[in-house]
């Protein structure tokens, strides 16, 4: 009997996804609009991203130009910015803002390499815990009489071979990643 391992593969990859959006936020020196999506402007009395009230995109390596549809909202977008703290410095000009990134010290790089290292860490445990239920699930059935013990001992060694080809990949990720950091 095949057990089903579509809910932990769903899980799996949702704890990849959000490793990927959690990496699109470390800064690296360079300039990416991925690291203004948590950016939220007041506009007109809500909360809006920043997708949503501007044009952006990269002028060089180093400046994001923000482009608002509505002028008015400079000095809005400037705080935004500035409230996240992403150690960026703004100037504006007729256009709207330009968000200035910095050469990262070697000191920054190191703790950039740090969160990273514990976003993977984090994901690992999630990936842990969904391992926990199925294993339990997989004994209850086994209690149950539904599953004999060699399936039990088969079906556990299948999950386990998609955890280590999920931290494979958390590894790979992460290795990708602090190149791109200390680079």
């Amino acid at each position: 009997m095949a057990y089903e391992f579509s809910e932990f593969n769903t899980k799996k990859d949702g704890v990849i996804e959000w490793l990927k959006k959690e990496f699109s936020s470390i800064r690296t020196g360079r300039a990416t609009i991925t690291l203004l999506d948590g950016v939220m402007v007041e506009s007109y009395g809500a909360k809006t991203p920043l997708n949503q009230t501007a044009n952006l995109s990269v002028e060089d390596p180093k400046t994001i130009r923000v482009t608002p549809w509505d002028k008015g909202l400079v000095p809005e977008i400037e705080k935004a910015i500035a409230k996240i703290d992403l150690g960026v410095s703004t100037s504006t000009d007729e256009e709207g803002v330009r968000v200035i990134f910095p050469d990262l010290t070697t000191e920054n790089r190191e703790k950039l390499v740090k969160i990273a290292k514990s976003k993977i860490e984090e994901a690992k445990v999630s990936l842990r815990n969904e391992r926990g239920i199925i294993v339990k699930d997989i004994e209850s059935e086994q209690k149950e009489g539904n599953i004999s013990e060699d399936d039990a001992k088969r079906h556990k060694a299948e999950l386990q071979k998609l955890v280590d080809d999920a931290q494979k990949s958390f590894e790979e990720m992460a290795k990708n990643k602090e190149e791109e950091i200390l680079s």
